[in-house]
């Protein structure tokens, strides 16, 4: 990987987060995978109750990349037009013409996701996937770079549409939120109470377009697949790992998308911390939120209070992450 813009790139992320921070208080563990998500061009799933500063995090962040932001609020009344778009009938000049929805952004935050019907939660995802939208026979791509930040409100589940497993995999990660401490809370509430704070776009949007495409050249060792390729696995046959004990607890395990994530996640969080190669550490930090909403846990498993989060972890002390190989900056110089 060329190095000669390796400062100008930690500079230029070091500016987007100091511009975010002067808005949001704490949360910095959230606001580090919203980065990498970004970074990887994979989709965020938030879980946490209201008034966590979700909005305010990917609303700043738009500003701060000269992005477009946009958010859609679900309900149980929504529509697929009200997403992606739908055509409209002009009386006067007797044509049709298309209106594109609101996931024609950059970063698009779709607010309790869950809360709509399956059919618009599809369409979502579909967007997400492919990246474009079919109105009418006609073909729209939506802007580059494009983040969704799902969230899902863990109180009020009555009136709710859960997400069926086989489309939450479209996430890349699973992300948990949780109250900030009493010393962050003071600051906030005298943040929000005092004089508005203006953040300055700092980068545009070709610049974090060419961040993802530097993010890509980052070198993750084989060993380190290896790895990711083992725990991912083991959700899926425990048994072949040595850890058969977890078996009758798994109903169904991660999909290889799960292994790309964790790939691509351990690139964004070496390049994140200033680094052009992953270590091991890069990947394990990322493992429960790569795997969390990948695992389905049987009866058994939930019987017994067993947690997503909790089985993971046991998959984890039975699979070791590689050595740290000495040879790394050689490799990569």
């Amino acid at each position: 990987m060329d190095q000669s813009n390796a400062p100008d790139t930690a500079q230029l992320m070091e500016q987007i987060l100091y511009e975010v921070k002067r808005v949001v208080v704490g949360q910095d563990r959230f606001l580090e995978r919203v980065m990498v998500a970004m970074l990887a061009q994979g989709h965020l799933l938030v879980e946490g109750v209201p008034g966590l500063a979700k909005t305010l995090t990917v609303k700043t962040l738009a500003d701060v990349v000269h992005g477009r932001f946009k958010r859609i609020q679900f309900t149980p009344d929504l529509v697929p037009a009200d997403l992606i778009g739908t055509r409209i009938y002009n009386q006067k000049t007797g044509d049709f013409s298309t209106a594109l929805g609101p996931v024609f952004a950059n970063l698009l935050l779709a607010d309790e996701i869950n809360r709509a019907p399956a059919k618009v939660q599809s369409a979502l995802l579909e967007v997400m996937q492919e990246r474009q939208v079919t109105i009418a026979g006609e073909t729209h791509k939506v802007p580059n770079p494009f983040l969704v930040m799902a969230t899902q409100n863990p109180i009020e589940t009555e009136g709710t549409y859960p997400l069926p497993e086989a489309q939450v995999d479209r996430f890349m990660m699973k992300v948990m939120v949780d109250y900030p401490t009493d010393e962050e809370e003071f600051v906030i509430v005298e943040r929000v109470t005092g004089p508005a704070v203006q953040v300055n776009a700092v980068a545009t949007t070709d610049q974090l377009a060419a961040l993802q495409a530097q993010c890509r050249q980052v070198y993750v060792d084989p060993s380190l697949v290896q790895y990711a390729v083992k725990l991912v696995s083991a959700t899926r046959t425990p048994e072949k790992h040595g850890i058969k004990d977890l078996a009758h607890l798994i109903t169904f395990g991660a999909s290889p998308r799960a292994t790309i994530g964790l790939v691509e996640g351990a690139r964004a969080l070496a390049m994140l911390r200033g680094r052009n190669y992953a270590l091991p550490e890069d990947m394990s930090d990322l493992v429960p939120d790569v795997l969390r909403h990948r695992v389905v846990l049987s009866y058994e498993g939930l019987s017994e209070g067993l947690t997503s989060e909790a089985l993971i972890g046991r998959i984890m002390k039975h699979i070791p992450p590689p050595a740290r190989p000495l040879e790394h900056e050689q490799k990569v110089a």
